[in-house]
């Protein structure tokens, strides 16, 4: 038997019938939240994002990363975890679960030590005072700044309609109860680009592009370019990973902590990784280098005095609330702090 047959196949729903109005939205929550159950990742179609307006999300990120580094050290991510925006070089960042899930200090130790070979540049609202946006002149690249604002908010516009998909495919009455609690101000846009590198460093853990973690946030939508390497791992099997391969213009959803909190375990908040993408698509030779990727994650996340704590509709009797009630703040503190 063909391994790949029994491996969980990430969903696909296609999202006209949400936005159409029509009386097909019930079916697509109930799309939507089965496999945020199953899987803890969906890939959405035919969203309300124009293709032309992704195509220029990536259009403004090749032209920002292929700036000289003096240039781009010149909106530098704030020291410390508190403020995460600016630009971020490789190797500043190490995205680990290792003190969260095991309080194992010498574990996460070993694996900074292991660089991540990836930049990145992090945007958010410009009227979240406690997470000023960080900025490269704008004679530099023109049109950068007003461009990601306007992107910025896209996000989330869309992410409030998965948002109350969701909530209706939990059977909840309001279908802003979730988007009631996200102002759209402490979301996070993300650009990030993966040089290119030996395969064999990878092969052999010399360095990591992103290593395997779960997203803090209540969901995250996720544009690709079509190099590959995202892997999400089988719920089923822990340890293994199946690829997500991209598919043009899809939103890559998956759960965050914060919705696997609220929901009571309900929606998995999946450890997901970026590794080597396929052997097609590497740039083939002697020293089998990598292509670059680029990928635009958009985090959406609660207001900070936001309380998590289980939904009525996700707990009772049989089912009692497995968390304590947490700010989004509080969450955000105890997450961040390990990265940097």
């Amino acid at each position: 038997m063909d391994p790949s047959l029994s491996q969980p196949q990430i969903p696909v729903v296609d999202f006209a019938g949400w936005t159409s109005g029509g009386p097909n939205r019930q079916h697509v929550a109930q799309e939507i939240v089965a496999a945020c159950k199953k899987v803890g990742f969906v890939y959405i179609i035919n969203h309300s994002l124009p293709g032309t307006l992704l195509d220029e999300a990536f259009h403004w990120s090749r032209l920002f990363f292929e700036l000289p580094m003096t240039e781009k050290l010149r909106a530098p991510h704030p020291d410390g975890w508190a403020v995460h925006r600016g630009y971020s070089r490789p190797g500043l960042e190490k995205v680990s679960q290792a003190v969260s899930a095991d309080n194992d200090e010498e574990r996460a130790a070993q694996l900074r030590e292991v660089p991540d070979i990836k930049e990145s540049y992090d945007i958010g609202s410009e009227e979240n005072p406690t997470q000023p946006n960080q900025w490269i002149p704008e004679d530099t690249l023109p049109g950068f700044r007003g461009f990601l604002n306007r992107f910025y908010w896209e996000g989330f516009r869309v992410g409030g309609e998965i948002l109350q998909a969701l909530a209706v495919g939990l059977g909840l009455d309001d279908e802003n109860h979730l988007l009631q609690k996200h102002s759209g101000h402490n979301n996070q846009l993300r650009l990030l680009h993966y040089p290119p590198v030996p395969a064999d460093a990878l092969e052999q853990q010399r360095a990591a592009r992103c290593p395997a973690h779960t997203d803090w946030s209540s969901i995250t939508l996720l544009f690709q370019d079509d190099c590959g390497g995202l892997e999400v791992e089988d719920v089923n099997n822990p340890g293994h990973f199946i690829p997500a391969t991209p598919i043009k213009n899809a939103i890559v959803m998956n759960v965050g902590d914060l919705l696997q909190r609220w929901s009571n375990d309900q929606l998995r908040s999946t450890s997901h990784r970026v590794t080597l993408p396929p052997l097609a698509d590497r740039i083939e030779g002697e020293d089998r280098i990598t292509r670059r990727r680029f990928s635009i994650p958009y985090f959406m996340a609660p207001d900070p005095e936001s309380v998590i704590e289980c939904i009525p509709a996700c707990m009772g009797p049989d089912q009692p609330a497995k968390y304590e009630p947490i700010t989004q703040a509080g969450y955000n503190q105890m997450r961040a702090s390990m990265q940097y």
